[in-house]
């Protein structure tokens, strides 16, 4: 079992929020912006998901998952908060958050299902922010310093998504999730994920005014594609979700370690 700790992040997030906060890029920021709108609703479903798993198992398997429960529940709920206030700022900027709005209608489908489908899709979105996560770890220096409040919310987000990856998978497994189903969910997300991300992040861009400025796109171009772009970086580790045997602690861990180890003066874990 993955042992969680919930931590409180020491930033301040009263203050405005630059406009291009992340070194600057009218992209960048657009992007991560569009991916901040999309938490609180998509972490409080991640939440309901995994302690609804927790309740469906036998009460002798119970016990195995009950700690990394609380402990995903925690960091979950702390995300969801921040963002919540972060994503206040963007509404005072201009910026809709249309992609909340098509979260909830979608999530309206799924009432009454076997809870084993939202684990699924739950495990699904977890994959997509864990090798999201272990990629900005390593590219850190592409948030900028126009705003190191920002910097250190993003990379102690994705130090914790690392942490808590598997959670959703084992209790999916746990409960007899299939792997064709596994793989249906993971198909249908990646397409509705990546389609939200264009279309939240685009919306941003004009509603900033930059969505037709060169420079934009050629921004856009290198953090997608370019020698260090995400698209490039993480296309390997998307497509091995869909092995057979893939478990999500198949991947390297160690950014989200060393982040945590060095950065400790960043946070309070809570009861500490």
């Amino acid at each position: 079992m993955t042992h969680l700790v919930v931590r409180r992040l020491l930033v301040d997030m009263e203050a405005p929020i630059p406009r291009h906060w992340c070194a600057g890029d009218p992209f960048r920021t657009a992007f991560l912006n569009a991916l901040s709108m999309s938490f609180p609703v998509g972490e409080q479903f991640f939440i309901d998901a995994v302690r609804n798993g927790l309740k469906a198992l036998p009460p002798e398997q119970q016990d195995r998952f009950r700690a990394e429960v609380q402990g995903f529940v925690g960091q979950e709920a702390t995300h969801r908060r921040l963002h919540g206030l972060y994503n206040e700022h963007l509404r005072r900027q201009g910026l809709v958050n249309a992609w909340e709005v098509r979260s909830k209608e979608r999530l309206k489908q799924l009432e009454g299902v076997d809870p084993r489908h939202p684990l699924a899709i739950t495990a699904a979105f977890e994959h997509f922010t864990a090798i999201f996560a272990d990629w900005m770890l390593r590219n850190a220096d592409m948030l900028g310093e126009q705003d190191p409040r920002l910097a250190t919310l993003w990379l102690w987000h994705s130090a914790e998504e690392t942490e808590h990856r598997n959670t959703a998978f084992d209790l999916y497994q746990a409960l007899g999730g299939s792997h064709e189903w596994r793989i249906t969910w993971f198909r249908r997300i990646s397409i509705t994920f990546l389609g939200d991300a264009l279309r939240q992040t685009i919306d941003n861009l004009r509603r900033d005014g930059t969505l037709w400025q060169w420079r934009t796109w050629a921004g856009a171009m290198r953090f997608l594609l370019g020698k260090r772009g995400l698209i490039r970086q993480t296309f390997g580790a998307w497509r091995d979700y869909f092995r057979r045997d893939f478990h999500p602690t198949d991947h390297d861990a160690s950014a989200s370690a060393q982040w945590l180890e060095a950065h400790r003066d960043k946070y309070v874990p809570v009861g500490a």
